[in-house]
């Protein structure tokens, strides 16, 4: 599998049979699989999205409640599925592009990518046990 290192975005190659074996970037030998939420930016985004991995994206701005209240939320989630699924946060005040690339009209939106195609979205927040639920299904 490949797998892009959330320091340096490099591109790592593993077998999936050493996921769980503390697997850490060849470039700059950050951990690959410690199940941090990455932020990412237009300048990153798309490396993110070639991930083997399903990746799970967070479309966000400070300035929303609901978006805040997620966090921590999302946070846990991303812990508990770490070398599973991949957490991005996308600040869409920070980076408007994005949002308008995505065509995000409401915050917090949460979009599930795989091999790179969108294959399901959510508009809004969710306490912790209906988000998994429709992470589960969602992947």
């Amino acid at each position: 599998m490949n797998t892009i290192c959330s320091s340096c975005q490099a591109t790592n190659r593993l077998p999936e049979d050493r996921i769980d074996d503390g697997a850490k970037c060849g470039r700059c030998g950050h951990s690959l699989f410690e199940g941090e939420v990455v932020h990412a930016t237009a300048a990153t985004l798309d490396k993110y999205l070639q991930d083997d991995l399903p990746v799970v994206i967070d479309f966000w701005a400070p300035w929303c409640g609901p978006c805040v209240n997620f966090a921590p939320i999302f946070e846990d989630v991303a812990g508990e599925r770490a070398g599973k699924v991949r957490f991005i946060k996308v600040n869409t005040e920070a980076e408007p592009e994005l949002g308008a690339r995505f065509r995000i009209r409401s915050i917090p939106t949460i979009m599930v990518f795989n091999q790179g195609k969108m294959v399901d979205q959510l508009s809004g927040a969710l306490p912790k046990t209906p988000f998994n639920q429709w992470l589960n299904e969602s992947l």
